[in-house]
This record gives C-alpha cells, sequence and structure tokens, in this order.
C-alpha cells in the first residue's frame, strides 16, 4: 500500500516591487552618508524604515525623492531609473514627500495649502469633493480649520494637514518622515487610526518612524538601517516577536 505524501504549499508569490534602491551611495559634501543601500517597497504595502539617530534613514528617503543626489547605485520607481532625475520629475510619476519639517506654509490658510498640492486644480471648488470628504474623515482637524492660517495649527494638527496634502490627489506611492514625532499620544492613535485606512486603500507607503508602538501596528515590511546600509529586511511581524533580534539590531524591544 502506498504511503499517502504530506500536501506541499507553494510559498505565496512576493509581491510586486514598486519601488527599489540597490547599492545605493550618497556623498553630503565631504560626508559619506550611505554606503551602498539595498531596499525594496513592496506594492500595496506599508514598509517601515527603523534604526537609531544618524544611520542614514532621511538621508535615504531624500536621495529617492532626488533632493541629494545618489553618488553610485539606482533607484528605480515602477521600472523606471529615477537615480539622476530631478525632483520635480519624480514628484510627477506621483510620488508624495512628507518631510520631518512638514514643509507647511505658515501664511497660508489651510485651504491654501491644500490647493497648492492639488495639482489639478486652479481653485479650492475644483479640488476633488468626494476625496476632500475622505480626508475630513481621517483628519476633522483639516476642515475645522479650513480657513485658518497654517501657522495657528498645534504640531498634531500640522502634521495631519502635511499627510493631507500629500494625499489630496491620488499618489501611487508615499513617502513619510517621522509622522509621530512629537505628537500626544492620543494624536499618534489619530494618525494610526488614518494610515491603516490608507493602507486598506491600497496605498503603498515607506514610512521612516522611530515610535516602536506605531511601526508594530502598522508595518508590514520592515528595514533596519544601521550606518549607512540596511542591515535587516523582513516582516514587521517577524522582527516584532524576536526580541533578541530587536535588541540587536535596535538596542530595544517592541
Amino acid at each position: 500500500m502506498a504511503t499517502a505524501k504530506p500536501l506541499s504549499h507553494a510559498p505565496a508569490a512576493p509581491a510586486e516591487a514598486l519601488l527599489t534602491l540597490e547599492g545605493v551611495h550618497t556623498h553630503i559634501g565631504a560626508y559619506h552618508i550611505l554606503h551602498g543601500v539595498d531596499l525594496v517597497v513592496p506594492r500595496g504595502q506599508l514598509t517601515m524604515l527603523l534604526g537609531r539617530n544618524g544611520a542614514g534613514k532621511t538621508t535615504t528617503l531624500r536621495t529617492i525623492m532626488g533632493l541629494w543626489q545618489a553618488s553610485q547605485g539606482r533607484v528605480v520607481f515602477k521600472g523606471e531609473d529615477i537615480t539622476r532625475q530631478h525632483t520635480p520629475h519624480i514628484a510627477g510619476l506621483n510620488i508624495a514627500y512628507v518631510p520631518e519639517t512638514m514643509g507647511i506654509f505658515a501664511d497660508l490658510t489651510v485651504k491654501e495649502n491644500m490647493l497648492l498640492a492639488a495639482r489639478s486644480a486652479k481653485r479650492a471648488s475644483q479640488m476633488d469633493e468626494a476625496r476632500l470628504q475622505w480626508i475630513f474623515k481621517l483628519f476633522p482637524a483639516v476642515e475645522k480649520f479650513w480657513n485658518h492660517p497654517a501657522g495657528k495649527l498645534s504640531g498634531g494638527q500640522k502634521q495631519m494637514l502635511a499627510v493631507s496634502r500629500a494625499i489630496v490627489e491620488p499618489r501611487d506611492l508615499l513617502i513619510i518622515d517621522e509622522p509621530s514625532k512629537g505628537l500626544a499620544p492620543v494624536m499618534i492613535n489619530n494618525m494610526i487610526d488614518a494610515f491603516q485606512q490608507l493602507k486598506a486603500s491600497g496605498v503603498t507607503i515607506l514610512l521612516v518612524e522611530q515610535n516602536i508602538h506605531f511601526a508594530k501596528r502598522l508595518g508590514d515590511q520592515v528595514a533596519v538601517m544601521d550606518n549607512g546600509q540596511v542591515v535587516h529586511a523582513g516582516s514587521m511581524q517577524a522582527l516584532a516577536g524576536n526580541e533578541e533580534l530587536q535588541q540587536s539590531l535596535l538596542g530595544l524591544a517592541l
């Protein structure tokens, strides 16, 4: 009698890469900041970029956006090599970038800040009303202070405006640098809820974050940087469940 063979299950196909960095080096003046960064951002997922201060996370984001030029290696988005492209071209590929400084125009109203980001609209009445209502549900403060100067908002409200501005039109990729920095716990929870809804809508997100609670709740994939290189890449769930690995990579436990 033949012995029954165990059922074999083929591994799930890896998600398609939307953005790839291959051996990227970046110099800023005399300083060699990135030392061969390899990074894959899968389409439709939220990838966390973690690491100690000074590891090269913000430099990686700025290099992707062309704000600093890679001195070696390749940055590929949707199959196009964008390594030598200028920032306006990169933004025109439907990539939105929210820097750590948020980049809010303090003297303009919330509405005017949003209108500047809505490239298809010349006046507020031309902005996508359905999309605005969706944003208002994610970030009620944006609607509440619609006609107020952006400079008068609190830090958390400014961060909400910065993210709202990035999604005022559909984007293929959101790149966001430390969205929870300086926020009160209640604001952090609101931001987590908003990003969970963004993930559910199918947006691909690359997020630099220091708040480990934030990272653990949101991340699908994770890359950990140290000394200008990615020293670990894998699932966020696997890292969150391995305290020894957390200690060795980050010096802390999730």
